[in-house]
């Protein structure tokens, strides 16, 4: 059971690394476009559209290079175990800020695309605007429900917030903080 233990984050580790070559790879091609743009004899629209097709590829390697973070960052250097609610509420709220943030903006260029080259086509662009703000409404919700799940293990989160300082004491090279004994939350 010990050796599956030290298996998973390799395994998050290898996943992690393979988001954020993605992510390189996506950046590599936008800037490749842009670049072609630059020195293209190409009319207005043309170059709006390579813009807008390069805004689409950062945005994707934008949401690809946080997600490899998280979960280079929740699952190997912190070792979470995510069955703690607060942890489950910090992972998805990293990812849902980056997903919501990534369809907003793919709102954006595609109704800047859809205007110019087929306008009726507009309510689809819409309906991804609409899917970001029902996301954004959910993780709300979500995260007012699990206020109080995270109020029925207050050790839980001392000890996240102790592992946190740890691992923010290592990023900046410092040595780790001898841990305090945890004070347990008041109860309201």
């Amino acid at each position: 059971m010990k050796l599956l233990l030290k298996v998973f984050p390799a395994g998050h580790f290898v996943i992690s690394a393979l988001f954020v070559a993605s992510a390189a790879l996506l950046i590599a091609f936008a800037v490749h476009d842009l670049w072609r743009l630059v020195g293209s004899e190409v009319d207005g629209a043309a170059r709006v559209q390579g813009v807008l097709n390069a805004i689409a590829l950062l945005t994707i390697a934008v949401a690809t290079l946080e997600l490899g973070q998280t979960i280079f960052e929740e699952e190997v250097q912190r070792e979470a175990h995510m069955a703690a609610p607060t942890r489950v509420r910090r992972f998805l709220s990293r990812f849902m800020v980056v997903l919501v943030v990534a369809l907003s903006i793919e709102t954006l260029v595609a109704v800047f695309e859809l205007s110019r080259s087929d306008p009726a086509k507009l309510p689809y662009a819409a309906s991804i605007g609409v899917a970001a703000a029902a996301l954004l409404a959910a993780w709300g919700v979500f995260i007012k429900l699990n206020r109080s799940a995270e109020e029925l293990e207050p050790e839980a989160m001392e000890k996240a917030k102790e592992e946190d300082a740890v691992v923010e004491d290592a990023d900046e090279g410092s040595a780790p903080a001898a841990s305090a004994p945890a004070v347990p939350a008041k109860k309201r």
